[in-house]
């Protein structure tokens, strides 16, 4: 699938409506599941960090909100990684090929490039690694920029892939973090993982204690061009937003929040934002769901 890179403008002008049929559903351990939807009008507009607002089936009312991980323009497809966490989901992971799901999308504005911070840390955690491996494969199409990308991936359940031993050098990475995933390797980007289950060639912690070791072998020079764009559960991201102010890096972070809408009409999604010496509420579907992190996790200071 191709992530062509294109500019990212606010999406409330181009969410569609369309009956998206099942292309394949793959499953992997602990009820995680890749989804491939024939959705082209949601593949057009789709950039890093959108989303999409699914049907879970004909008797479910409320649709679920589930990240874009890839897309293909050219053949009019999305994918999705998705892990069963209630009846919704439990549903939609014994949808067949051929079913037609109702898919609301591309919502929510998504990750944008530093201007001058040509080095791209991305930290995603459980399900919140697909906006980064979208953002990961768009930067790999733009000139030289998959050898200034780096996509650290954490989790406490198996991968949904087939991690190998990676063959990209990575100087300031902790020995014994050697595992990777492939198809990033083969788009030219370095990843590492990292999991407290003590996978083989994972680093042994969290994610975000490996990013840190990271960042304190680099360089001041190389720190200066570093931004990091981050997903995952709250306590990840509270922790990335930490991690920012302590090497003052500029850094995004996309929200996960359940909603209903998804459109901005009902603010169930609402969180406090910082916004100058004020604070505002923010609706993570429509104003999200990427916000700046300082925004959102600020500092005691």
């Amino acid at each position: 699938m191709s992530a062509r890179a294109t500019a990212h403008p606010p999406q409330r002008g181009t969410i569609h409506v369309e009956d998206a049929a099942i292309l394949s559903q793959e499953a992997w351990p602990e009820r995680q599941y890749v989804l491939h939807l024939n959705a082209p009008r949601c593949a057009e507009h789709a950039v890093p960090g959108s989303f999409v607002h699914l049907s879970c089936g004909p008797d479910l009312r409320l649709r679920r909100p589930l990240s874009i991980q890839r897309v293909d323009r050219s053949a009019g497809a999305i994918e999705i990684l998705y892990k069963v966490v209630g009846l919704g989901t439990a549903k939609l992971s014994e949808a067949k090929p051929g079913q037609l799901l109702s898919c609301l999308g591309p919502i929510g504005n998504g990750f944008r490039m530093h201007p001058t911070r040509p080095r791209a840390l991305l930290i995603g955690g459980g399900v919140g690694i697909p906006p980064l491996i979208f953002l990961a494969e768009s930067l790999s199409e733009r000139p030289d920029q998959a050898a200034r990308t780096l996509l650290l991936m954490g989790s406490e359940v198996p991968f949904p892939f087939r991690e190998r031993p990676s063959t990209l050098l990575l100087p300031g990475m902790p020995p014994g973090a050697i595992a990777c995933h492939p198809l990033l390797e083969s788009w030219g980007v370095a990843s590492r993982l990292a999991s407290a289950r003590d996978f083989p060639g994972c680093y042994s912690g969290y994610v975000t204690d490996l990013a840190d070791l990271w960042l304190a072998a680099q360089s001041a020079e190389v720190r200066s061009q570093i931004a990091i764009y981050a997903c995952g559960p709250t306590p990840m991201l509270n922790a990335c937003a930490a991690l920012a102010r302590r090497y003052q890096l500029p850094a995004q972070v996309a929200l996960e929040e359940f909603m209903a809408c998804a459109v901005g009409g009902c603010a169930g999604c609402t969180v406090e934002v910082r916004t100058g010496n004020s604070r505002a509420m923010k609706r993570v579907c429509v104003d999200g769901p990427v916000f700046e992190a300082e925004s959102v996790f600020p500092g005691s200071a």
